[in-house]
């Protein structure tokens, strides 16, 4: 049960793309689809336990993790709903490379030779990912490329803030995270909607609210599924289950999708899952 848990909620994550882009098509976008998943989550957790609340508040340093968590959560939502799947996600789990930084800067970490090693893998992959399939200079195309690159760089933060955060409450921990994936969306949406960069909230229909609370209802379920099973198995071996992500997402993307796997892709990806799982095997 505890590996079906770690299972379905990375079977989750890797097929997220096509509600987002359901969605986009009826007209919300993915920042304001965001909002909606992680508010239904907030609003759990409140209803469990309302004390998580004033815990939050009083410890300011769970709001930087709030930040990371959102900034990750709206980088990849958005990147999964517009860009090439394949290329967001791979794009993404170069955070290995960005932990061993982060963990280096905020936490005083030594880089060990195998943390080093990791990071030549995972550049590597990533310069093979962003190649051009008819050859020249690797390059990002276009926004998502970007986004799944800062979702990773946020992604790798929240961890190293988690593991910073240990002694914080559970329940508060996952508020600070479920509030930051509802909060950071709605302000930087609300901006760049100001801005004219994208369009507002949709008139409310059947359609797009009831697949959108369905979705949400998806990540929460996701998030339990991954606690259950996070809280009964090794660290090491949680981390390997959850790279099955990968493999998830480029099925569906391919299958359900336009996706095309291209030599650059399968090697660079290769390498990068090469590091991910090196990262599970090392804390350093």
């Amino acid at each position: 049960m505890p590996y079906l848990g770690l299972l379905c909620n990375a079977l989750a994550w890797g097929v997220s793309w096509w509600p987002l882009r359901e969605l986009q098509q009826m007209g919300l976008h993915p920042l304001w689809a965001t909002v909606v998943f992680f508010a239904l989550s907030v609003a759990v957790i409140l209803v469990w336990s309302p004390g998580s609340a004033r815990a939050v508040w009083r410890q300011p340093s769970l709001w930087a993790l709030a930040l990371a968590a959102g900034g990750t959560n709206a980088a990849f939502n958005w990147a999964v709903g517009i860009g090439d799947v394949v290329r967001v996600v791979l794009l993404f789990y170069l955070m290995p490379l960005w932990a061993v930084l982060l963990a280096w800067w905020l936490m005083g970490e030594r880089i060990t030779p195998m943390a080093l090693l990791r990071v030549v893998l995972a550049l590597a992959g990533a310069v093979l990912v962003l190649s051009p399939a008819d050859g020249g200079w690797p390059r990002f195309d276009g926004l998502a490329d970007w986004l799944g690159l800062l979702g990773g760089m946020g992604f790798a933060l929240t961890n190293v803030l988690l593991r910073r955060e240990a002694q914080a409450p559970a329940m508060s921990r996952a508020l600070a995270m479920f509030a930051g994936g509802t909060v950071f969306p709605l302000v930087l949406g609300s901006a760049l909607w100001s801005a004219g960069t994208i369009p507002g909230w949709p008139v409310g229909s059947v359609d797009w609210v009831g697949l959108a609370l369905l979705t949400g209802l998806l990540f929460l379920g996701a998030n339990l599924a991954l606690q259950y099973g996070a809280a009964r198995l090794p660290v090491h071996t949680t981390s390997v289950v959850m790279l099955t992500e990968i493999v998830f997402a480029s099925v569906s993307a391919v299958w359900w999708g336009d996706a095309v796997l291209t030599p650059g892709i399968w090697w660079g990806g290769a390498l990068i899952l090469a590091a991910a799982l090196l990262a599970t095997r090392d804390t350093n």
